[in-house]
């Protein structure tokens, strides 16, 4: 195993926090549990100090560092086990992506991933895919919590061609989502410049500078209450492809997804995860160019929100 050391700075979004809590957040590549070994075992410094107390508030200021392992190999291991699968052909593999699983092995993460069931799903793609930097397949991400459809290249030949279809933005995204809040109007168009939050380079943020241009369409589908708190689905089309795009511009304008822990939506109406959801796509097929269109079925959760809004 490898070392490797996050210099993290405590802001005030997550003052007043456990650290473990704290991490969490900061750190959203790593599991809570994974984190709190990290601390249980001496491995986070608070201002230079070992710190092995995951209960401990955190504060503003607090300069924190971590040291975590890394395996010596960056070849990520075949697992065997089954991912739900919506379409298939000898060119791509198309999933509907459960929450709590990253797409591909990061600190923290490194079983478990949708790079290790498709290795012990189709174990030839490690060699002809080997150029990938240990993604074979991967054309597009989710974020953990995030479900729904996600690509798979089956050949270095399909790869190129649905990398490409993202970049040229040949691709149509929609996504649903249940935020907090009613909004004003009925459909909206956000565009702004996304880049790292000036002080928690783990989070992004709308900025003024030193960003890229992102644009977010919504609809809202229904709105209502949930516990008596003001809520709505939102169906969402993103024309740009920024880490946590939707995320990002839905709270800037007040009206976070429910259940996000990083950007407000975990307050007031409880959910398990963030309440995002790729629902549908639309790309040219890497061989014959015809456009294919896959939908993913919204996530039981997903579903049980929704029940319960009046």
């Amino acid at each position: 195993m490898k070392q490797k050391i996050i210099n993290l700075t405590i802001d005030k979004d997550v003052e007043g926090i456990r650290l473990d809590r704290c991490l969490s957040r900061l750190v959203p590549e790593c599991s809570r549990s994974f984190l709190q070994k990290i601390i249980k075992d001496g491995k986070a410094r608070i201002n230079g100090v070992v710190c092995d107390n995951q209960r401990l508030k955190v504060e503003s200021g607090m300069e924190l560092t971590l040291e975590l392992e890394e395996p010596e190999s960056t070849e990520p291991a075949a697992e065997d086990f089954n991912l739900p699968i919506l379409y298939e052909d000898e060119y791509m593999l198309v999933i509907n992506k459960p929450d709590n699983m990253v797409v591909h092995p990061a600190i923290g993460n490194y079983k478990g991933t949708v790079v290790n069931a498709i290795l012990g799903r189709y174990p030839h793609l490690q060699k002809t895919m080997s150029t990938s930097a240990g993604r074979p397949g991967i054309v597009h991400r989710l974020d953990k919590d995030t479900t729904g459809i996600l690509i798979i290249a089956k050949t270095p030949q399909a790869q190129f061609k649905l990398s490409k279809s993202f970049a040229d933005r040949r691709v149509s995204k929609t996504y649903m989502t249940l935020v907090l809040g009613i909004p004003k109007k009925e459909s909206g168009k956000i565009i702004t410049m996304i880049g790292r939050h000036p002080v928690n380079r783990k989070k992004m943020a709308v900025v003024t500078r030193n960003g890229k241009e992102a644009v977010t369409l919504y609809d809202v589908v229904k709105s209502g209450t949930i516990d008596c708190i003001p809520a709505s689905m939102l169906s969402v089309n993103i024309l740009t492809g920024r880490t946590h795009q939707i995320r990002v511009h839905l709270s800037s304008i007040g009206h976070p997804v429910i259940g996000d822990k990083v950007y407000g939506g975990n307050r007031l109406i409880f959910a398990p995860r963030q309440m995002l959801h790729a629902w549908k796509l639309k790309i040219p097929h890497p061989v014959n160019g015809e456009l294919v269109e896959f939908t993913a079925p919204l996530p039981d959760d997903f579903e049980d929100l929704l029940r319960n809004m009046r």
